[in-house]
């Protein structure tokens, strides 16, 4: 019997109130990155909040501040100590900034419509920390009920130790946050694995419900390109306009690289052919294939479009150019100009490869007018796609549906994992959510009108606490 079906559900039912109401009181603290001067301490706001929440579960948990504002919070459950090294659930309680004029709903209002919460962070990410939080509080809950202290004593049935960390500053690299955590309070992420975000969400394809766990993520690299022309008068154009210059070096840049298929989104889509249709599968199958022709062509005739340019991404070093200045004035021809590009590396592809492929895509005479500087570099992340911990999200996930086909991914973003790789513990994108099928799940990221489904989140609790159970009891 699964160790959710050993709860009551008055109980259930409860958690899962709560875990509504959790959400939207999150989304309600606004904070965002980078901190405002009209906002200048919601990663702390939200810290504290979490911290209220556990001590009020009888725990004792300890919220940090490496800068003024930047607040993230962290809390140990206790096992017998028999089973091994801690599993780690890790989130992050900063969001992107949300541009209200572009909503249809107050960003930081948590609107609750039509069984959806809107909000920023709604999906990015705290319907995990809210999922997260609810599974502590529930372990603590049972704790209290079979006369222990949750904050000192073992967990009844957990022989791993359970570590909740939440973290600021994830969305600008986490140097306040999991990178000081790493560095100075390495015992709040060092575990045997990690939970966090992203993965175990389902994606409806040709009729069949696939649930991608990540495993692994590309890494970043960006760059500043200071492009060299020469100043006049605008009324004499010239070649060596700087902005002529920068133009020429977007529209280079810009151009989709080859494609190089990894070792993990090989399995992936090999493993999603083997499941959909025979006429789906063969479109996956090109993808997974040798011929980037027939791949492209697959794609741009059969995918939707949302995937299609997720799969893009995963199958090459993609380079996309976001900041372009120059000029100072309509009839000044810019001599200088400057241009920053975010690249995002697959496994294998070093920062020194990576800024050979800009100076190779420039072209030498165009190389020659720029410099470039890089301004910060991750390196891509892989965990193993095995082993107890992936095949019991896996197993879990069939377990609550069974029609659901679990599946290794790898993400074309960044998220902590960069931080908790340097203390050695594997992370799997897991925040398990159903979804309709027609929902727009990848397009909510930083998206206008970000939501998530209440009944997803209802749906999420419990194979979450399963998953924790499971490896820690």
């Amino acid at each position: 019997m699964a160790p959710s079906a050993q709860v009551d559900r008055p109980s259930w039912s409860v958690a899962k109130d709560e875990l509504v109401e959790t959400v939207r009181e999150l989304i309600r603290i606004p904070s965002v990155n980078p901190p405002t001067a009209h906002n200048p301490d919601g990663e702390l706001m939200a810290a504290r909040y979490i911290e209220a929440r556990l001590t009020d579960a009888g725990l004792e948990p300890e919220v940090i501040e490496p800068e003024p504002g930047r607040g993230s919070v962290h809390v140990r459950l206790r096992g017998d100590g028999t089973g091994g090294d801690p599993l780690l659930l890790l989130s992050h309680l900063d969001v992107v900034p949300a541009p209200a004029g572009r909503w249809s709903h107050d960003p930081f209002a948590a609107d609750l419509v039509d069984g959806y919460i809107y909000g920023r962070g709604a999906v990015d990410m705290k319907a995990m920390v809210g999922m997260e939080l609810g599974v502590v509080r529930m372990l603590a809950a049972e704790t209290r009920a079979a006369g222990r202290d949750p904050s000192r004593d073992p967990v009844p049935g957990l022989r791993r130790d359970l570590l909740f960390t939440c973290t600021a500053d994830e969305e600008a690299g986490g140097q306040a946050g999991a990178r000081w955590i790493a560095e100075h309070r390495p015992e709040w992420l060092r575990a045997a694995g990690a939970l966090n975000e992203c993965g175990g969400v389902s994606m409806t394809v040709a009729g069949r419900r696939l649930y991608p766990i990540q495993v692994a993520e590309k890494g970043f690299a960006a760059y500043r390109i200071a492009v060299r022309g020469t100043a006049g008068h605008g009324s004499m154009p010239r070649d060596d306009n700087a902005a002529v210059l920068a133009a020429m070096v977007i529209t280079r840049l810009a151009a989709p690289g080859p494609t190089k298929m990894t070792p993990v989104m090989g399995r992936a889509l090999r493993l999603a052919a083997a499941a959909l249709p025979p006429e789906s599968g063969a479109i996956l199958d090109a993808l997974a294939g040798d011929d980037p022709g027939r791949a492209e062509a697959a794609m741009a005739t059969a995918c939707d479009p949302m995937y299609a340019r997720t799969v893009r991404a995963l199958m090459r070093d993609s380079i996309s150019p976001d900041v372009i200045r120059a000029g100072v004035k309509y009839n000044v021809i810019p001599g200088d100009a400057l241009i920053e590009v975010d690249c995002r590396v697959l496994p294998g592809t070093s920062e020194p490869a990576m800024r050979a492929q800009l100076v190779e895509r420039l072209g030498p005479e165009l190389a020659e007018a720029c410099s470039i500087e890089l301004i910060v570099y991750g390196d891509p992340v892989e965990s193993p796609a095995e082993g107890p911990l992936y095949e019991l999200l896996g197993s879990t996930i069939r377990a609550h549906d069974p029609d659901g086909i679990p599946m290794p991914v790898m993400v074309p973003f960044a998220t902590d994992a960069k931080h908790t790789a340097t203390v050695g513990t594997p992370t799997y994108g897991f925040s398990p959510l159903q979804l309709d099928p027609d929902e727009r799940f990848l397009e909510r990221f930083h998206g206008d009108d970000e939501r998530v489904s209440v009944e997803a989140l209802r749906w999420g609790l419990p194979v979450l606490y399963d998953v924790v159970r499971g490896f820690c009891g």
